[in-house]
């Protein structure tokens, strides 16, 4: 192995002397080592030698015509071999880039550096018999440039620039770009100001392209914008060299060096006496040179006691001056104002003056006329609040007042708008009452509004009134237990339930139990925070008991005055386990306590019923017996009429039906005896005896008795009626069929009236009832008045 490696290296050695030798013959330059780099001019050529190559650097300078093929080198190698041949691969290989036998390598078209600047090629070396000679080895042909491409600004550049800015402050950077090689002064960029442009007030940087300001009087309300044209040279400037110009529009952007100014030296304004606060009155104008954003003004009155009643605020988006009311005006006190308005604005550059310093007006006078108008009546407050102790009538609540703010001060009349409200006020004094009791449990505060008016129908205002109800202690404590119930083993001393209590007044309550009455199985034993237990005092208890066990709980609150309440507490009585779970209970009922209120109003509602009831039962019974009366007089109705005129006599059917009697007349009951002879009529047996016929013939015999009638006649009842009228002295005359209080003055008949008459005798002469015709026949007859024996039937 030894002598293998030694035979190797020398071998090497006697190749690399005869490669020397050739290279030292054709006056070539000697590549030595494995891997170096050739360098030609600035340009390193990056190759590789693998084994024996031998390369020259390659360059081709770019759009250099190739009508026919020219040669840029050659391919040699170390080994000495007669009859050889090469071929390349690779990039170009075969189409730009040629080879021959010989190893000249050739370039066939005109290259552009700035679409490709290297092409990377392989080659191979082979003998007579196209045996491998020498292996692939790499190369690289580097595109020269030349000046073949001029500046490009890619982009329109824009700056900006406050006035006022100081001299080297910068605005915009240009930047221009050239497609040929930058490490050459072909790709080399200067700038400049072309003098076609605003060029006085700006400065260049010649290798960076930065504009910067020449100058620090810029002036946006002079002059806003700029328009450079900027030139971009290649070969570093050289006159030679390609150029390109682009515009650069420069805006000078604004700074407040310009003051607010009025446009009036003096403003008048008008405004109304009741005009609202905090909204505008008029306007203060002011103009400013500077834009609206850096328009800034500050407003101030200089008059103290003017600023407590108007103001100046920054309108919007004018930025003038908003003249605000700040404070209620009253024509009647002050008709007028004048004051000075000055303007400023503290946003100014610091060492430098306004630019229109000395133009500017900076104050201006103002002048308001307060115009009259009828107001409506002024309140003394915007809100009013009282307090009311609950459960009382309170007379003087307190007092809302308003006045009228004209000269002419109207008187003002006061009241409640709100529906049933329980406070009143006094129309003329706006003093406030209680109508009735409050409850602060039911409404703890009530609000309600109060209309001022002037006199009754003029202009008015509204004013929210809040009465806060006070709370007296004027609720009762109730109960309030859990489960209660008693186990049958339990001991003395044994808590069976706990007892609490609430009220519904805000007073703070202090609870007390004890036992209303005494009892012999339990007893109460406070635990001093406002509750207690219920104890067993003495046993036993058995569940087959059926006594119900209950205890009567008196509770006071402790306030003032002190209510007290007592609730029957009903204890269910158990059978227990050991750890006292009941297992088995007797029902029980709670009965908690019922208020006095409460007890009168069930008391007056029993009442009430009762009253009613025994109405109802009275009203019945009277009903009933009107009915039965009715029944026992032959169902004939009765009627009582009183009449204030003179009677129509039997033809007068409007005030009394006389149909029944009719009706009894035609079917004989009135008319006719049992015997079947017929009678006079039944009126006859009120007929009075007449004395003349006494007299006249005293042996005469005495007339036949009249006829009886039977009970359920009509003669009975009128007879019974009339015997009833004639003795009740305390009731109106009362006949079955009228009632004639009395005949008109001018009658001759004179009063028919049974005040005048008696059932047993009259010395009354009723004859001339037969001369005024057959109207007054049945009266005659009733009467008693001679006439035929017997009367025809009805």
């Amino acid at each position: 192995m030894m002598a293998w490696l030694l035979l190797w290296t020398l071998g090497l050695m006697a190749i690399m002397s005869v490669a020397l030798a050739v290279a030292g013959d054709s006056g070539l330059p000697v590549v030595e080592g494995h891997d170096e780099i050739v360098k030609k001019e600035s340009h390193p050529v990056l190759f590789r030698q693998k084994r024996d190559w031998i390369w020259n650097s390659l360059y081709v300078e770019e759009e250099k015509p190739a009508p026919s093929p020219y040669k840029i080198g050659k391919l040699k190698s170390s080994k000495n071999v007669v009859v050889k041949s090469f071929k390349i691969a690779g990039e170009g290989a075969n189409d730009i880039f040629t080879v021959d036998e010989k190893g000249d390598l050739f370039v066939t078209k005109p290259l552009d550096r700035e679409k490709k600047n290297a092409y990377h090629l392989t080659a191979w070396m082979f003998d007579g018999n196209e045996q491998l000679v020498e292996d692939s080895g790499e190369f690289v042909v580097q595109v020269t440039d030349i000046n073949d491409n001029s500046p490009v600004f890619p982009k329109t550049y824009n700056g900006s620039v406050r006035e006022r800015s100081s001299i080297g402050t910068k605005v915009v950077e240009v930047t221009a770009t050239d497609a040929d090689d930058p490490s050459t002064a072909n790709g080399e960029l200067r700038y400049s100001l072309a003098p076609q442009g605003d060029f006085a007030a700006f400065n260049i940087h010649s290798e960076t392209g930065v504009i910067t300001c020449r100058t620090n009087t810029l002036d946006r309300e002079t002059k806003s914008q700029y328009v450079v044209v900027v030139k971009a040279q290649d070969l570093r400037g050289y006159k030679s060299g390609s150029t390109s110009n682009t515009n650069v529009t420069i805006t000078v952007t604004d700074t407040n060096d310009n003051t607010a100014s009025f446009t009036q030296k003096t403003y008048e304004l008008k405004v109304r006496e009741d005009h609202k606060l905090n909204e505008k009155i008029g306007t203060l104008e002011v103009e400013d040179r500077d834009e609206d954003w850096n328009k800034v003004p500050i407003f101030t009155i200089l008059n103290n006691e003017m600023r407590q009643i108007f103001g100046v605020e920054l309108s919007k988006p004018n930025k003038d001056g908003d003249l605000v009311l700040k404070q209620a005006l009253d024509y009647e006190t002050h008709s007028s104002y004048t004051f000075t308005v000055n303007v400023k604005e503290d946003t100014l550059p610091r060492g430098s003056p306004a630019e229109n310093a000395k133009t500017a007006v900076t104050t201006a006078q103002v002048n308001i006329k307060v115009l009259d108008v009828d107001e409506a009546p002024v309140f003394s407050k915007p809100v009013y609040t009282f307090t009311v102790m609950e459960e009382v009538i309170v007379r003087d609540i307190g007092t809302v007042t308003a006045r009228d703010p004209d000269r002419a001060n109207k008187k003002i009349q006061y009241s409640i708008v709100t529906k049933d409200c329980p406070i009143g006020i006094h129309p003329a004094t706006g003093q406030l009452s209680t109508l009735r009791t409050l409850d602060r449990e039911l409404e703890a505060t009530h609000v309600f509004q109060v209309k001022a008016q002037e006199d009754s129908s003029g202009l008015e205002s509204f004013v929210e009134v809040n009465i806060a109800v006070q709370d007296v202690n004027d609720n009762k404590p109730e109960l309030s237990a859990e489960d209660v119930f008693v186990c049958e083993s339990d001991p003395t001393d044994t808590v069976i339930g706990t007892l609490r209590a609430t009220d519904e007044d805000e007073q703070p309550a202090s609870f007390t139990f004890s036992l209303a009455s005494e009892s012999s199985n339990f007893s109460i034993r406070s635990r001093g925070n406002g509750t207690a237990d219920v104890t067993v005092k003495q046993g036993p208890f058995s569940l087959d008991d059926p006594k119900d066990y209950s205890v009567d709980v008196s509770i006071s609150d402790g306030g003032r005055p002190p209510q007290t309440s007592v609730t029957r507490l009903a204890i269910k009585s158990c059978r227990c386990d050991g750890r006292r779970v009941p297992t088995q209970c007797k029902a029980g009922a709670r009965r908690m306590g019922v208020s006095v209120h409460a007890l009168i109003a069930i008391l007056l509602c029993i009442l009430t019923i009762l009253v009613i009831v025994i109405l109802f039962v009275v009203r019945k019974r009277y009903q009933k017996d009107s009915l039965s009366n009715l029944k026992n007089s032959g169902e004939i109705h009765e009627q009582l009429v009183t009449y204030d005129e003179e009677g129509g006599g039997e033809m007068d059917t409007n005030g009394y039906d006389v149909s029944i009697l009719s009706s009894a007349c035609q079917d004989g009951s009135l008319l006719r005896h049992p015997d079947l002879h017929p009678r006079p009529s039944l009126y006859a047996v009120v007929q009075k005896p007449h004395p003349h016929h006494h007299h006249q013939n005293h042996h005469a015999p005495p007339p036949p008795p009249p006829p009886t009638a039977c009970k359920g006649d009509m003669a009975v009842m009128i007879e019974v009626k009339k015997d009833e009228a004639d003795h009740d002295r305390d009731g109106f005359p009362y006949d079955t069929l009228h009632i004639y209080g009395y005949e008109g003055p001018e009658s001759l008949a004179g009063s028919l009236s049974s005040l005048g008459t008696s059932s047993t005798g009259s010395n009354l002469d009723y004859d001339f009832l037969n001369e005024w015709g057959p109207r007054f026949r049945t009266l005659a007859e009733l009467y008693g008045v001679d006439g035929p024996d017997h009367y025809p039937q009805y």
